[in-house]
């Protein structure tokens, strides 16, 4: 059973940066994404990095692209936050699909991730 776990969230101003953890066990696949997603209130979901882990190919949304880097180390993967704005808050979650052969220009959506992880609270204020 593959299990997520997020750490990492916290409440900085904006100019700052975090760093986001995931661990991850249980996962027996050997191509597949691990993702960063995040829900503001009242927002929809959105994807914002996903690494495609066998392949070490990385995604990242027009919104964080420049600021924010995914990597992976083991059973680990991070998600560095840098130059945060206000509108950076969110709940993030980590996010793992099954094994997947993906060609995609862009990420796999959201549907196709069926592990999740309690999500991670950032707050940046201004």
């Amino acid at each position: 059973q593959v299990q997520l776990v997020e750490s990492g969230g916290d409440s900085v101003q904006a100019g700052g940066s975090l760093r986001l953890s995931c661990t991850a066990s249980g996962v027996t696949y050997n191509r597949y994404f691990l993702g960063w997603f995040r829900q503001a209130p009242g927002k929809e979901r959105e994807e914002v990095a996903s690494f495609y882990v066998g392949v070490a190919s990385v995604y990242y949304s027009a919104s964080v692209k420049g600021r924010f880097t995914i990597s992976q180390d083991k059973d680990t993967l991070y998600l560095q936050m840098n130059s945060l704005k206000p509108e950076d808050t969110a709940v993030y979650y980590c996010a793992a699909t099954k094994e997947i052969v993906w060609t995609g220009a862009a990420a796999p959506p959201d549907f196709l991730f069926p592990h999740w992880g309690q999500g991670t609270q950032v707050t940046v204020s201004s």
